[in-house]
């Protein structure tokens, strides 16, 4: 397999990534955040903009799953798979490429998971304790 194929291949699965990790934070948690802090006019505004969100709301398991699924692919294929095919396809003549595409693709990766950690704290974990200290 060529580095260029192996590039893209890792490249398409971190935006994936990035995007389904998105997704979780603005289906779930940016509306819990924006209610939490008494902006529920800003999220009945934003779901009149865009309707697709109660959709993505209404299956957040599925969602959450998903990008957790792909998220975990893609820490396999940066931390497993890609160096290994590096490490024997990388150019001769320019083996900085390879390393700043590392790098890239592995910030991408953790900003994902930054933001798929947030999401599922919003959703499925913030709301427990503040019903727990509003009945204390």
């Amino acid at each position: 397999m060529s580095t260029v194929t192996t590039s893209k291949r890792s490249a398409v699965l971190n935006y994936f990534s990035l995007f389904t990790s998105l997704s979780t934070l603005l289906c779930c948690a940016l509306p819990s955040l924006l209610v939490l802090f008494g902006l529920g006019a800003s999220v009945a505004s934003m779901l009149s903009f865009m309707p697709w969100l109660v959709t993505l709301s209404r299956h957040k398991q599925w969602t959450f799953a998903i990008s957790g699924t792909l998220i975990a692919l893609s820490f396999v294929n940066a931390y497993y798979i890609a160096p290994r095919i590096r490490a024997t396809q990388c150019s001769a003549d320019d083996p900085s490429a390879c390393e700043e595409a590392t790098k890239l693709s592995r910030s991408l990766l953790w900003v994902s998971a930054a933001i798929y950690g947030v999401g599922i704290f919003v959703a499925y974990v913030l709301g427990p304790i503040l019903a727990r200290l509003d009945n204390a």
